[in-house]
């Protein structure tokens, strides 16, 4: 839970921040994309959510 709240809010300001700064691009657009599919209860949001906490994780485990 705790997760997708705080996905849904990095995910706002990065493309709150792609609006401001340079219009929408294709790149952006993919992040307008998990944007909505985080914010959304489809049957897909789960498959993306699982994705999203397993990247997480990767990014979690690696040590500097």
């Amino acid at each position: 839970m705790i997760l997708s709240i705080s996905g849904v809010v990095l995910l706002g300001i990065i493309v709150f921040l792609f609006f401001k700064k340079d219009g929408l691009k294709a790149s952006h657009a993919m992040v307008c994309a998990l944007f909505g599919f985080y914010l959304a209860g489809t049957a897909i949001a789960p498959s993306i959510t699982a994705g999203g906490q397993s990247l997480a994780s990767l990014l979690g485990g690696i040590n500097f």
